[in-house]
């Protein structure tokens, strides 16, 4: 039992965690001279939304399943809201960057993203972890807890990896980072939509 239950959760982290994956990439590209502590704190944020999603949505399947249903339609609208919002606040930051650029050759063009964008990510990419309460629904409180921390995990290192990759071709890419994640942004906002409604 205790196999399937790490194997379970592996699989679920690492499906869950794609969309934070992306983010990471972008918010990566966005911020090519990120120090390593704020790349794990950035890290950890999404896998601490991915270990709680999961066992809000087991505590609402045990106590509220209909209160539930009725809100899991709203899932995909909330996430493309909340990704078109930073997506598009990134790629106006990039475009007015890049052109004041023009003028001023020296300028950075890397802007760092705050807490409340940061923690507002986390909750886009993490919302629809809510659905897993479903999956793990048989499981005992011990179990659930230990299956969302196993997802908050691989959330963990698979979002390190994003932010890795996307500081080193945020390097390259210079003034066209902010631009390429806001882009990525709004794409992982409509796929997420766009899966949420089908």
């Amino acid at each position: 039992m205790i196999s399937e239950l790490l194997f379970t959760s592996i699989l679920l982290g690492a499906g869950l965690a794609m969309d934070a994956f992306s983010v990471s990439l972008a918010d990566g590209l966005n911020e090519p001279e990120m120090p390593g502590r704020r790349a794990i704190g950035i890290a950890g944020i999404f896998a601490g939304f991915q270990f709680a999603m999961p066992l809000a949505g087991w505590v609402l399947v045990r106590t509220a399943v209909k209160a539930f249903n009725k809100l899991e339609f709203f899932i995909p609208w909330i996430a493309l809201i909340l990704l078109l919002y930073i997506g598009g606040k990134m790629l106006i930051e990039g475009i007015c960057e890049n052109r004041s650029k023009s003028a001023e050759t020296t300028t950075s063009s890397e802007h760092k993203l705050g807490a409340g964008e940061l923690v507002v990510q986390g909750i886009a990419t993490s919302i629809d972890a809510l659905s897993v309460g479903f999956a793990i629904e048989a499981y005992s409180a011990a179990e659930a807890v230990a299956s969302s921390v196993i997802i908050g995990i691989v959330t963990l290192i698979i979002c390190l990896a994003g932010l890795t990759i996307g500081k080193k071709a945020g390097t390259r890419l210079a003034g066209k980072a902010a631009i390429l994640g806001g882009i990525i942004l709004i794409f992982i906002g409509i796929e997420i939509w766009l899966g949420g409604i089908n």
